[in-house]
């Protein structure tokens, strides 16, 4: 029984399940009580003001069968599909779910064949790294993405808001105001509100219409200026002073953003230098001195000991970039 359980295999595992425990818990602490909250909030205000039409379920059937053959044999078997497209929409490209299914495959097999035929690892450990890195690096690469889009749309929406006032003032209606906003407004703001005038197109409503954009970019920002817009409505007032007051609240925002970025850059300059000195150490002990290194890849105890390694300086990062957050 002993001959037939490779140390090594079991080491290996070890790892791999806390490099996956570890990946759970930066998920958990990435997503925030106040993504839930206002995530909650979205779904009541939805559910209170708006029901799925007959013509919402033809639009979805029909573009359900545009979706190409590698989408429809993935999403049968992909847990948590929506937040997956949600994450992929966020990114403002053109990434379908299949697209992103192959880079995790590729970039597991380039790492699988890297580790085995040119580190001479074996197979076992070599796999679990694989796939840990596999889906862990496109899975930060599209996030990457999708918060940068996200600050540009920050940075840039109070200016939208601007023009949406003057054409307001103008004696333009809200629609045609943000309809002209967006075409005037550089992207990602312009690209998303582009998307109201070919919906309005199709006869959709504008309240539907931005909801939607505000599922795609998921920002505080755009649900204060959907929530004037549905406040204005409803007890009626003056919108361009309305929408004024919201820009100049929207600018004092980013600027105490800002600020707090600032006072945190010593905390995230200090999670920086000690998540990295362990990488750099070994990767200079690797070509220096090989022989002294290698030890800790090629016994059982070293793997177990690079386990827990990882997994306390996961945690330590994880805690320290939570210390160097501040929700605004």
């Amino acid at each position: 029984m002993t001959a037939m359980v490779d140390p090594t295999t079991v080491a290996a595992l070890a790892i791999g399940i806390m490099t996956g425990a570890g990946f759970l818990l930066v998920a958990a602490g990435a997503g925030g009580t106040e993504a839930r909250r206002y995530t909650r909030r979205l779904d009541k205000i939805k559910a209170r003001r708006f029901e799925k039409s007959v013509a919402e379920d033809t639009d979805v059937r029909s573009l359900s069968r545009t979706t190409s053959g590698v989408d429809r044999l993935v999403q049968r078997y992909l847990p948590r599909l929506d937040v997956l497209k949600a994450r992929l929409e966020r990114t403002g490209r053109d990434i379908g779910v299949g697209k992103y299914v192959i880079a995790n495959l590729i970039v597991s097999a380039v790492l699988l064949i890297a580790a085995v035929f040119v580190g001479h690892f074996k197979f076992a450990p070599s796999l679990l790294f694989a796939l840990a890195a596999g889906v862990g690096i496109p899975h930060w690469l599209i996030g990457r993405m999708g918060r940068k889009r996200m600050a540009a749309f920050i940075k840039l929406f109070p200016e939208a808001i601007d023009l949406m006032v003057r054409a307001l003032r103008s004696g333009l209606p809200i629609s045609d105001a943000i309809i002209n906003a967006g075409q005037e407004i550089g992207d990602p703001v312009g690209t998303e509100l582009r998307t109201i005038e070919a919906g309005m197109r199709l006869g959709r409503e504008l309240d539907e219409l931005l909801w939607d954009i505000a599922r795609r970019i998921d920002v505080p920002e755009f649900r204060f200026f959907i929530i004037a817009l549905s406040v204005q409505r409803e007890t009626g007032g003056n919108l361009a002073e309305t929408l004024s007051n919201l820009s100049d609240v929207l600018r004092k925002r980013r600027t105490m953003r800002a600020k707090a970025r600032a006072m945190a850059s010593e905390a995230r300059a200090s999670t920086a230098i000690l998540g990295a000195l362990p990488v750099v150490v070994s990767a200079l002990l690797m070509l220096t001195s090989p022989q002294y290194i290698m030890v800790l890849f090629v016994d059982v105890r070293g793997l177990m000991m690079i386990g827990v390694a990882l997994g306390m300086l996961g945690t330590g990062i994880l805690i320290m970039t939570k210390m160097a957050r501040f929700e605004i």
